[in-house]
């Protein structure tokens, strides 16, 4: 990993900014300082680079404080598929307690801000608070249902289906966590990592962009998605809103 200047995460986790927002728990305050201090550290990285390498083990676990990141796996001849897309919030790196190693690279889409914690004290961490220990088995059944969402759309969905189906779900993720802003969203995403996340070709994924665009359901422009048409898209791709449901954050 190379670190860029200043973490970007407060020093303590009862001033921690997204708990600011509704998207989470609130968790009372000596959980907080147990929290904190499990914490290791706090980093930042810049976009484009390893939080988790593929194949390596890690040490660490990560709360992704700011940006976006990806887990993703590649075969041998490089071709990558994107498994899932991680806003601020998200918890990385349990999956590799539970295999032989890692299974999967998670890398830095943007720049981002994480909060550090040691993977060796996780096992202290169930045994003193129980509820944490449900907390992180919850955000990773959560995480198992997006990646579900994903193969379906990968397995089922057509290539407009399925682009339809990303453009929503990322928007609805970034709103969630206050990142939406005047009817848009950030869209640090180029069609590179929308066809790996879908199984498209980039050619596929432009013409289908496009052809969305020309239907006016969406804008992307100046780095941001504006969705013009969320109901349209919505019937395009088979979503239904659900409840959004208050999430932990470790």
């Amino acid at each position: 990993m190379i670190p860029i200047d200043d973490s970007g995460c407060p020093t303590s986790c009862t001033r921690c900014g997204l708990r600011e927002t509704d998207a989470f728990l609130p968790f009372e305050h000596d959980r907080l300082l147990y929290i904190q201090a499990f914490r290791e550290t706090t980093m930042r990285l810049a976009a484009g680079r390893q939080i988790i390498a593929e194949h390596k083990a890690s040490t660490r676990l990560f709360t992704l404080y700011r940006g976006w990141a990806f887990r993703y796996k590649t075969l041998s001849d490089g071709r990558r598929q994107i498994l899932n897309f991680l806003v601020q919030g998200d918890f990385i790196g349990l999956q590799e307690e539970f295999a032989d190693g890692a299974t999967h690279g998670v890398e830095a889409l943007t720049d981002v801000s994480l909060c550090v914690f040691p993977r060796d004290g996780l096992w202290e961490m169930y045994r003193d608070d129980p509820r944490l220990g449900y907390d992180l088995t919850w955000l990773a059944a959560r995480e198992e249902s997006l990646v579900d969402e994903n193969l379906l759309s990968v397995g089922r969905r057509t290539a407009i289906e399925r682009v339809a189906m990303l453009l929503v779900h990322l928007y609805r993720r970034a709103e969630r966590v206050g990142l939406a802003h005047d009817g848009s969203i950030a869209f640090p995403f180029n069609q590179q990592h929308i066809a790996d996340a879908l199984g498209l070709s980039l050619v596929h994924t432009n013409k289908t962009l496009r052809r969305l665009g020309r239907m006016g359901l969406h804008i992307i422009e100046d780095g941001r998605l504006y969705l013009q048409d969320p109901r349209g898209l919505e019937g395009i791709a088979d979503y239904y809103e659900r409840p959004r449901r208050q999430t932990p954050l470790i």
